[in-house]
């Protein structure tokens, strides 16, 4: 069987190897799928042409046997009318069919079994077709993913991490000082007040450094300085609380 040697050689083929080899394959797979379909196909002509001949070797086989059989009805009916002679020719005839059934009958069977055979390689090659196809998208997808890897991994191979690292980190730098500058500006802007509020915060600050100098020299046994101006304040406001009496 001529015809499935090459179906033999694809069926055969060690495809890992094949895709091993091979510039791209995906092409290689749908390729390897494209030449089982027309194997298939081819295969499924010959069943049908080695079927059409047994069905007319088995046509011929059956004409045979009927021609055959005519011949041995007219021997048998020579015989009852008692002519002998034409028996005998009608039974020449018989063998000679005989041969001819014979013949059909060898060649029928022949036939039969190659179909059988062809048959049955190609339910064989249906099922490798259908198991192929199936595989297909695994193949493709896996010959994808290969491909995604391999250039994923070139690519980082072809990056300086730690110059990357470095630049990350000069570059929080800047972003920490212009922070800072930012923080400095906004809180000289947010330093000045108004005129008033400073006014009341310095009376506030010499008060209290007045109250220190008194507790500082009454400490040291030294008299503060009197004011002039504290005496009539004094006598001022005792003669202000005072209430006359009626």
């Amino acid at each position: 069987m001529g015809i499935f040697s090459r179906i033999s050689d694809i069926l055969k083929a060690n495809i890992n190897d094949l895709l091993d080899k091979a510039e791209d394959p995906e092409k290689l797979v749908k390729q390897i799928i494209n030449d089982m379909q027309k194997e298939l196909t081819k295969s499924t002509q010959a069943l049908g042409k080695a079927v059409a001949s047994e069905r007319m070797v088995e046509k011929q086989y059956r004409n045979a046997c009927a021609v055959s059989a005519s011949w041995e009805n007219r021997a048998k009916a020579a015989l009852k009318a008692g002519d002998t002679e034409l028996a005998k020719k009608a039974l020449a005839s018989k063998v000679k069919a005989d041969e001819d059934v014979a013949n059909y009958r060898e060649m029928y069977e022949t036939i039969s079994n190659q179909t059988e055979a062809i048959r049955n390689q190609v339910e064989v090659l249906k099922a490798k077709m259908q198991e192929a196809k199936s595989r297909e998208a695994m193949l493709i997808a896996r010959s994808q993913m290969a491909d995604t890897t391999k250039e994923l991994a070139q690519s980082l191979g072809g990056i300086d991490t730690n110059s990357g690292f470095d630049k990350l980190a000069k570059m929080e730098e800047r972003i920490e000082r212009k922070e800072a500058e930012a923080s400095a500006f906004a809180e000289i802007a947010g330093s000045g007040k108004p005129e008033e509020v400073a006014t009341f915060e310095e009376l506030e600050r010499n008060a209290k450094v007045d109250t220190e100098l008194e507790r500082l020299m009454a400490e040291m046994g030294m008299a503060p300085a009197v004011d002039p101006l504290a005496g009539l304040a004094t006598d001022t406001d005792a003669a202000a609380t005072e209430v006359p009496t009626v």
